[in-house]
């Protein structure tokens, strides 16, 4: 089999590419460029190709039939950057790949301490050499309600690894987890934005939670409620965040992702003029932590990410029962 990888990072995934290709047996090509309709003929003569997130869209599905590319894998547990159905329209089968929930469970609680302890102020503050302690007093987790929304694989780890800071744990899904029960409680989505200190956000990008935080959500939130998000970035309206920031009903945002990021995270943007306003009204507030959705970089998850890549495709190649395939709903 021989697999194209686009925007192949020499300094992590590589390496690892290179020992599932001697484990596994297939020849490979890459390049660390995004596919585009101008470079996917680099990919001509290949079996399969494996992308991260970037758009894919019917023309470039045609182009990839064209070039007699069978199957697709994306390197991420998201897949909404594929159009799906097109795909299986003509032909293509497609992969995503899943990972340990740690690294991004982790990831957010730290992102839950850095906005209660007002780390980022804290840190300006402390190097221009002002160590009082004036404004910046921090709450406890412990003493907390946290609001998980959506209690997949990442979510119900998130619940698992809170419970043992002792908080009072909300949780939203419209799949309950029994055995979550013993970490905190179900509740209805409207419930857990009234009564949450902090509100962490673990749902797929689908249309259905496109803006589930939204304005009318945020005017049911406590005065000074801290919003994380580590999911995707369109789960939240931009502009309603920043009238809540505005008004004070959000006292922190923490957002390793944000709307409309495309073209941005994993490049060297440096020296750029960034067309995204967003982002920058954003960074504006004292009281928002940005991080270039990167909650998931860890080297377990960089080695996951590249392995289970390799595997949905030659399951693909085997016919045999494939776990990492995406399926038309």
């Amino acid at each position: 089999m021989k697999i194209f990888f686009y925007a192949l990072r020499d300094y992590d995934e590589k390496g690892y590419l290179e020992k599932c290709a001697d484990k596994y047996g297939f020849e490979y090509g890459c390049t660390s460029a995004y596919p585009d309709i101008d470079n996917l003929a680099l990919a001509k003569g290949f079996d399969a190709i494996s992308i991260i997130t970037n758009p894919i869209d019917t023309v470039m599905l045609d182009k990839m039939k064209e070039y007699g590319i069978r199957y697709i894998t994306t390197r991420s547990i998201g897949y909404e950057h594929i159009d799906i159905a097109y795909a299986h329209k003509i032909g293509i089968k497609v992969a995503h790949v899943t990972y340990a929930p740690e690294s991004v469970a982790d990831y957010t609680i730290m992102m839950m301490l850095i906005a209660c302890r007002q780390m980022p102020y804290i840190m300006q503050k402390s190097n221009v050499q002002d160590f009082s302690l004036k404004g910046k007093i921090g709450r406890d987790i412990s003493s907390s309600t946290v609001g998980v929304i959506g209690t997949g694989n990442i979510g119900a780890t998130v619940v698992k690894h809170l419970a043992g800071f002792g908080c009072r744990i909300l949780m939203n899904d419209v799949y309950k987890k029994d055995e979550l029960s013993a970490y905190g409680e179900y509740t209805d989505l409207e419930t857990l934005c009234r009564e949450s200190d902090i509100i962490t956000l673990h749902v797929p990008a689908l249309e259905e939670n496109y803006h589930m935080i939204n304005e009318s959500m945020i005017k049911l939130m406590k005065d000074g409620v801290i919003i994380v998000n580590c999911a995707r970035g369109s789960l939240i309206d931009t502009e309603a965040m920043v009238q809540g920031l505005e008004s004070g009903r959000i006292g922190f945002a923490a957002l390793d992702t944000i709307e409309n990021e495309a073209g941005l995270y994993y490049l060297d943007r440096s020296g750029d003029k960034l067309n995204n306003r967003d982002r920058a009204v954003l960074k504006a507030f004292p009281n928002v932590f940005l991080t270039p959705h990167m909650a998931f970089y860890t080297e377990r998850t960089v080695y996951d990410m590249m392995n289970n890549a390799c595997i949905g495709l030659l399951n693909f190649e085997k016919d045999i029962d494939n776990p990492f395939e995406v399926s038309v709903c």
